[in-house]
């Protein structure tokens, strides 16, 4: 009998593939490179799979050329007058914190040190040892902590705990030296999912976000993942928070998608329902996306975190000429939701990719029909 479930099992997980690779009509699917029927990427001018930057969700170049010159030097100095120019309240001041911080995560991840061999990462420590009141380097310090945290030890463990523990302290330290700047209690947020503070603990974290910066979309996703079944709320309670972001969002803000990323977060890890992705909270939620999208400043920062997500359900929801829209937009770059959940970004991006050129030219569209 358990054999016999097992084959049912497989069947439905065939099933549920088949209607994702192929359109109800018949004829998207995936096929080898160099086939005649092949859809290729590369007439829509879109990149190479190996040529993906799989560091951010869109292009910043001056993040770039920081980053290639302090790692290429190990001098920290270009790093800290980039976050002093940049905006405290601004998107992009997060997503630069970030960016250091994983650059020096990875880093040493590449090169713990030993032998002789200094650590990799080691400009982070001087720029914390030499600028020890710069407000940059400390917010990047405290977000380094929590990128290692989640990276190298497990949730629940001692490791974990004390490594987030001085992550805490880091925060701390960071909001002191600039008081107006939201990006310390962002950090926090993370802290406090993976410490599992209490609601009310949470929510002062979260009211000196909304002082500083009550639209901010970065805060508001770190926040969503607290409110997550998950980790310390419910499916109501995410969808709650995120609906009351987006209604509350002023015109122009991203805030409006957050329900679709309450959507993705919820997702069941196999979908046995047919038409789910067709299904009016998923396609409510898309809407909602992209009015925010057509709404939002050219320049959001933000604003390709949220095609990114938009190209994984409006290819799932087989809205193929609505996710060619999206890629034009982004693509070349994939460090965003969902493919940085994969373990090769890149890779899960041009999936999706070539499903959606597939689908697009199977429905009559080409390089020509498709507005830039």
């Amino acid at each position: 009998m358990e054999i016999l479930w097992v084959l049912i099992a497989l069947v439905m997980l065939g099933v549920v593939m088949s209607s994702f690779l192929r359109r109800r009509s018949g004829a998207v699917g995936l096929v080898p490179p160099g086939h005649p029927d092949a859809a290729d990427p590369a007439n829509y001018g879109f990149a190479r799979e190996e040529e993906l930057d799989v560091r951010m969700p869109g292009p910043d170049q001056d993040l770039l050329d920081v980053l290639d010159l302090v790692q290429r030097t190990q001098d920290h100095r270009a790093a800290q007058q980039l976050l002093a120019g940049t905006d405290a309240g601004s998107e992009l001041r997060w997503q630069r914190v970030q960016a250091f911080a994983g650059a020096a995560s990875l880093e040493l991840r590449q090169r713990p040190g030993g032998a002789g061999e200094a650590p990799g990462g080691q400009w982070l420590r001087v720029w914390r040892t030499e600028a020890p009141k710069d407000a940059g380097g400390a917010a990047v310090h405290a977000e380094f902590l929590v990128q290692q945290a989640w990276r190298t030890a497990t949730p629940g463990t001692d490791e974990f705990r004390i490594i987030m523990e001085e992550a805490r302290e880091a925060c701390g330290e960071a909001a002191l030296l600039a008081p107006g700047d939201p990006v310390p209690y962002i950090v926090e947020l993370s802290v406090a999912r993976g410490l599992g503070y209490s609601r009310e603990d949470f929510e002062q974290v979260w009211l000196r976000i909304l002082d500083r910066a009550p639209s901010h979309m970065g805060a508001h996703l770190a926040a969503l993942h607290y409110w997550c079944e998950k980790w310390h709320g419910s499916r109501q309670q995410a969808h709650e928070f995120a609906e009351a972001a987006a209604a509350r969002a002023p015109q122009g803000s991203l805030l409006a998608a957050m329900p679709l990323f309450a959507v993705f977060e919820h997702l069941p890890e196999v979908n046995l329902v047919s038409g789910f992705y067709q299904s009016e909270v998923v396609t409510r939620a898309i809407h909602g996306a992209l009015h925010a999208v057509h709404s939002a400043r050219p320049d959001d920062p933000m604003l390709a975190h949220v095609r990114h997500l938009l190209v994984f359900f409006l290819v799932r929801s087989e809205r193929w000429a609505e996710a060619m829209s999206q890629l034009v937009h982004v693509d070349g770059h994939v460090g965003a939701l969902p493919w940085t959940l994969s373990a090769d970004p890149a890779a899960e991006f041009a999936v999706y990719r070539a499903l959606a050129v597939a689908g697009y030219e199977a429905n009559g569209g080409s390089p020509a029909t498709l507005p830039h």
